[in-house]
């Protein structure tokens, strides 16, 4: 997402998937082999953190993720806040009180994942895609042996790789964690460990190298927990897990133990299974890369549709709700203001990650310590490493400009500073009192709600000093000293080279097209909506013709109906508008 796409649009797409590829194949051996090495010692690696190592952990994930904002840190640092605050929306798991639900039954599950991820970084990207009116690839895309630069990129930056592998891996080994923290995490030590940090966000193939090594080791260490204790260290190896017990197999010392008494022979065969599967599975992908990267020459008129129904599909798949394709449009349209103003999305999205995580581990050292856990000496050295990874840029930062303005004599400009820092103060001011007015209300309405020690732990321990933090951003942005943005000013301003009016027209088209999606499944269903949008997307907006319209169109209902409907029989909702057809109209 952060620098993949960068790439794709630099006309590297297939350069980006072979890099991915094989830093994964790499991570997976890693993971495997962690797995082998790690049978003898596994125990004390398990036990190295408690509940109040675990809560620093997650927090430390944050503050780096936070530290590559460059001159937005402290946004950064108020995005993560504010995606704790989105994991406490639900019932609470203990108390079962109600947080944050407005009353609504489909909350009481929480905020999905998907349909936030989709809304702030897909939105953005469609519409950015919509404006430009080009293919996605704005530059002409290389050959086939892009994706052996990507292969090449990988040995290059090998020790980097092996790094976030083994960051990977270790994670893993964290009952809980999972691939989705494992992958930020690398990514953070990526930007940290390099010394041109300006390339990330815009294309730097390191921020494909990292999380992909750090995704596929992961699972190498979460079968280490899982086989040893029982504790399943993902979702996967929790399905796993079932299978053991389906079968007859009890994780624990037995799988330590060689045979006839044990089954070690099985547990060494993960090792081979995990290397031998990942090999096979990178083979097939290579033998597709090259139509895999020539998707992004195509020109988004055609690809708009494909899109869009891709988007609304995988948003209601998660927990086949309705009301998630209004949360991704919400969140969506926060995606696309956070970007125009500079506030950092990767950090919203790891909060609502670990927040889960952090809210437990915080209860149960509470309970278990009191206040004493603060004390605890692995607590303080996570905590210093955070303080380090937040300040440590600032400051290194700071001399590289005070050197940079020492041998460089200052350039006059047109615009004074004052006048350039009025050109965003208004936005950047209302945005930034919005959130802290959402943060406000948040807090008043856990103690007006009453929700208790349990229920309010951790909403209180992350949102008051989020409220702070916000609240000196917005002082900031009334001074006029409010930075413009890190990572997100990174990308380029899609449509700078088109008349203002043009950019306007087409950036309310497609909103209206991203609206009109959804009503129409609201109306009609997905199986009509699907159809319907499709053609009248390529024959008004797309300005196609007939032929290929209609091809088009018959193309992704039948993509839609063989695979989600008659395959998969996926639970659609009902659509509001009942349309009765002739019998024996349809197939269906």
């Amino acid at each position: 997402i952060v620098d993949g796409h960068p790439m794709a649009k630099k006309g590297e797409a297939g350069r980006a998937l072979g890099a991915a590829l094989m830093s994964s194949l790499i991570g997976a051996i890693v993971g495997a082999l962690c797995l082998a090495l790690a049978v003898p010692i596994v125990r004390p690696l398990v036990l190295t953190f408690g509940s109040p190592e675990f809560f620093m952990l997650a927090l430390l994930g944050v503050g780096f993720v936070a530290a590559l904002s460059g001159g937005a840190i402290l946004k950064g640092l108020v995005s993560g806040g504010m995606g704790y605050l989105l994991a406490t929306i639900g019932l609470d798991p203990i108390s079962g009180i109600q947080r944050y639900t407005f009353g609504q039954l489909f909350l009481w599950d929480g905020i999905g994942l998907v349909p936030v991820t989709i809304g702030l970084f897909a939105i953005p990207e469609i519409i950015d895609l919509a404006v430009s009116g080009s293919s996605i690839a704005q530059k002409e895309i290389g050959k086939l042996g892009g994706v052996m630069q990507g292969v090449k990129d990988t040995f290059t930056h090998f020790w980097l790789v092996i790094r976030c592998s083994a960051i990977g891996a270790y994670i893993g080994v964290i009952p809980g964690m999972g691939g989705a923290i494992s992958q930020w995490v690398a990514y953070a030590h990526a930007v940290q460990s390099s010394p041109d940090k300006e390339r990330f966000g815009k294309g730097a193939v390191e921020g494909v190298l990292g999380p992909g090594a750090a995704n596929n080791s992961t699972l190498g260490g979460a079968l280490i927990p899982t086989i040893a204790f029982g504790v399943p260290g993902s979702v996967v190896c929790a399905i796993l897990l079932g299978a053991f017990i389906i079968h007859g197999i009890v994780p624990g010392p037995d799988m330590l133990i060689p045979e006839p008494k044990g089954h070690l022979a099985l547990t060494f065969s993960f090792v081979w299974i995990n290397i031998v599967s990942n090999i096979i599975t990178v083979a097939i992908c290579f033998l597709f890369l090259k139509q895999l990267a020539s998707i992004t020459s195509i020109r988004s008129s055609l690809l708009m549709p494909y899109i869009l129904l891709l988007i609304y599909l995988g948003t209601f798949a998660e927990k086949n709700a309705f009301e998630d394709l209004g949360v991704m449009l919400a969140f969506g349209a926060v995606g696309w203001v956070m970007v125009k103003l500079g506030w950092q999305r990767p950090t919203l999205i790891l909060g609502l990650v670990l927040g889960p995580v952090m809210e437990n581990r915080l209860f149960l050292s509470t309970d278990n310590y009191g206040l004493a856990w603060i004390w605890r000496p692995g607590v303080i050295i996570l905590f210093l490493v955070t303080m380090t990874g937040i300040f440590y840029p600032i400051i290194k930062e700071r001399r590289q400009k005070k050197k940079k303005g020492e041998s460089q004599p200052a350039q006059p400009s047109a615009v004074s500073q004052d006048e350039r820092r009025g050109v965003r103060f208004s936005w950047e001011t209302l945005f930034s009192l919005l959130v802290v007015a959402v943060i406000t209300w948040a807090m008043w309405e856990s103690i007006e709600k009453k929700f208790g020690y349990r229920a309010g732990l951790f909403p209180w321990a992350i949102g008051f000093p989020t409220l702070a933090l916000a609240i000196v951003q917005l002082g900031m942005d009334l001074l006029g000293k409010g930075s413009g943005g890190g990572m997100e000013s990174l990308v380029e301003e899609v449509g700078a080279e088109l008349p203002k009016n043009v950019v306007y027209r087409r950036t309310a088209e497609i909103v209206g097209w991203l609206i009109g999606f959804y009503v129409a499944v609201w109306l009609l269903g997905f199986s009509l909506a699907v159809p319907v949008m499709t053609l009248l997307y390529l024959k008004i907006a797309g300005r196609e013709k007939w032929p290929i319209t209609i091809i088009l169109t018959l193309v992704a209902w039948g993509f839609f109906y063989g695979l989600f409907d008659y395959a998969l029989h996926i639970p659609f909702p009902d659509p509001v508008l009942q349309i009765p057809f002739p019998k024996g109209l349809l197939p269906f």
